[in-house]
């Protein structure tokens, strides 16, 4: 499948990103990558990805403050979100809304130690569907 839609991979973790990136670019997405919130917005505001796979605790600034300026974010809002996190019930939901009391706006999550192909499941579900 060949889509050409940019996902940003974001983790504080190159091997993981690695890892999600070369997965990704087998099934022919284009990637871009970054290494904490702070370069994240960077890479965004160069190019808009479609999709970015954010990790919550990375320095400088973390997933939960990325993924709500880009949420309130009228030029922005459109970027499916989905966050990689150790703080996630093991059931999957379109709506991962708490931490520490406040709402995210993220489209998705899995969990971490992160599956994979499960990650490829919903990026191409995002993607595709």
């Amino acid at each position: 499948m060949s889509t050409n839609k940019l996902i940003l991979v974001v983790d504080d973790d190159p091997d993981l990103v690695e890892a999600v990136s070369m997965k990704l670019e087998a099934m022919k997405y284009r990637i871009a990558r970054a290494y904490d919130g702070m370069e994240a917005m960077e890479k965004i505001k160069e190019e808009k990805p479609f999709l970015m796979i954010l990790d919550v605790m990375m320095p400088r600034k973390n997933g939960w403050e990325v993924c709500d300026e880009i949420k309130k974010s009228d030029a922005l809002k459109g970027i499916i979100v989905v966050l990689l996190t150790a703080v996630a019930d093991s059931v999957r939901t379109t709506s991962y809304t708490h931490h520490d009391g406040k709402t995210t706006l993220a489209d998705d999550y899995i969990p971490k130690p992160i599956d994979l192909d499960k990650l490829m499941g919903i990026v191409n579900d995002y993607c595709n569907g």
